[in-house]
């Protein structure tokens, strides 16, 4: 009976979402009632002042905001003039096309179905789902590569073996984006949280640092907790409500094991696959290589090298795509090549007018200060609660689930609530350490279900090409069983370390 009861209200939520207008209707909704709204606010003299850390200089400064119009002249003068600005500040755009020139070109080669199937015959039936979970989970250590790559590449891989093949865009997704805060490496966004809870620590005490490894333990607990907890609601909640698969024929699906020239394919994608490699080795690993820091000579952290992973990422795919190609006899020449990347492209199109779209609003949600202010009127809430310890930090969490929903960024957050909750908890005696771990908690679960998530009208595309009518309450159906497991059970696990006093990390 619960199972039908669920069954039941995600299928609500799906056609309830499906009746809304196209996502490019939805937000130029959206951005007429946040001109409207920011009018009011200015109007009624919204404003406050906060504290936050400047994650450039690393300094604490005290800001002053209020609610900008966008109906004075300066506000419509910004909207006017600054439509293609904000558009090419989008930094989605240029990464989703960068990405999928590679990608395009190396599954048009047909490498891409090599691999999945490859994957499918060494893989054991039973393990198949956790095994992409936790590569998707693993994924943040490339930034947004896994959104691009892995989450169409689950879909097809779990379509090959007969099942759904949205069961695996849905598991994908929810690694990519509702873990995205943990790993069990270190990814370029830990130096910039451990930096600015560092500058927040020392607000309180001078002498006092926490490193990038805080987190550690936490965070490789919270991996396979979550690669479990991902698998199981995908097999046993989402799985089952999608039933069986009837859509169009998935390539790749039911074929025999690989022929002598996919064979070969793959032993030429192994080739370019490992001159790019050199390449790299040679920009990056001689001191004063050029993707070294050019100052400091550092690899990781702030340095060309992990500024351009997308970059890195599409080099991988164009050199083993290419490779294969040439090997499999799918790729004659350059002509082919430069197909298959206009191809790929083509596809992006009304991903692209969307994504114009949705840059409007997020710069309209800057120049307003309304999420801001938000942000800082939440803290401020919270904050004279006088809760105690466990029960703010847990307050915490909720209140980083809600703004989620606005503020995707997970630095923008972190610096308007570091010099706020660091301090505030240490004084009652919580690490640092464990501030940091609920601001991870808080921070990933909505990312599967903001629209707001630069990434997220991509997850319709990729779901429409296995089910046509798929929209955003088809993508938002999906994740929801997620996105309320994860919330509960990891908030869970983080009270339970916290009561247990278990070590955050080293």
């Amino acid at each position: 009976m619960a199972a039908d009861r669920t069954r039941t209200l995600l299928d609500m939520v799906e056609r309830i979402g499906n009746r809304v207008p196209h996502p490019v209707v939805i937000f130029v909704l959206l951005n007429a009632i946040l001109i409207v709204l920011s009018h009011l606010l200015a109007m009624a003299g919204a404003g406050l002042s906060y504290r936050y850390i400047d994650p450039e200089t690393h300094a604490v400064e005290t800001a002053t905001t209020a609610a900008r119009s966008l109906l004075t002249a300066d506000g419509m003068r910004f909207m006017y003039t600054g439509v293609v600005r904000n558009f090419m500040a989008f930094e989605a755009v240029g990464v989703i096309i960068v990405a999928m020139i590679g990608v395009g070109i190396a599954e048009e080669a047909g490498l891409v179905r090599a691999l999945i199937r490859k994957l499918v015959i060494i893989a054991p039936p039973g393990a198949l789902m956790y095994l992409l979970v936790f590569v998707g989970i693993l994924s943040s250590v490339a930034a947004d590569a896994g959104y691009l790559v892995l989450i169409p590449l689950a879909a097809a891989a779990v379509a090959s073996v007969g099942r759904h093949p949205l069961a695996g865009l849905a598991a994908a997704f929810a690694a990519v984006a509702a873990a995205f805060l943990v790993n069990i490496l270190i990814v370029p966004t830990d130096g910039i949280l451990t930096g600015l809870t560092n500058d927040a620590i020392h607000l309180v005490d001078p002498t006092r640092s926490i490193g990038l490894t805080a987190n550690m333990w936490f965070s490789i607990a919270s991996v396979a907790l979550l690669t479990v907890l991902i698998s199981v609601v995908t097999e046993r909640v989402v799985e089952p409500r999608l039933g069986p698969y009837h859509g169009e024929p998935v390539a790749g699906a039911g074929e025999g094991p690989l022929s002598a020239e996919e064979r070969r394919g793959l032993r030429f994608a192994l080739l370019g696959l490992v001159g790019v490699l050199l390449f790299l080795a040679l920009m990056t690993l001689p001191p004063g290589a050029p993707l070294r820091h050019p100052e400091t000579g550092a690899l990781l952290g702030d340095s060309p090298f992990m500024h351009s992973l997308i970059v890195t990422i599409t080099l991988l795919f164009l050199g083993s795509g290419i490779g294969y190609g040439l090997g499999a006899g799918t790729i004659r020449g350059t002509q082919d090549v430069v197909n298959a990347a206009t191809k790929a492209i083509a596809s992006l199109s009304g991903l692209i007018f969307l994504l114009l779209v949705i840059s409007q609003f997020m710069a309209y949600l800057n120049y307003t200060n309304l999420a801001t202010l938000a942000a800082a009127s939440l803290t401020g809430l919270l904050q004279r609660t006088e809760l105690d310890a466990l029960w703010l930090l847990l307050g915490f969490v909720f209140v980083v689930f809600l703004l989620d929903l606005v503020i995707t960024g997970a630095v923008p957050k972190w610096a308007i609530f570091a010099p706020v909750f660091v301090p505030l908890l240490m004084r009652l005696n919580v690490a640092p350490e464990a501030v940091l771990a609920a601001y991870r908690v808080g921070d990933s679960p909505m990312n599967a279900i903001t629209p707001l998530n630069a990434y997220f009208a991509m997850i319709v595309v990729f779901a429409q090409k296995y089910q046509k009518d798929a929209g955003v309450g088809t993508v938002i159906a999906l994740m929801l069983p997620y996105v309320l497991v994860l919330a509960v059970v990891w908030t869970l696990l983080l009270a339970a370390w916290y009561l247990l006093g278990l070590p955050w990390g080293f």
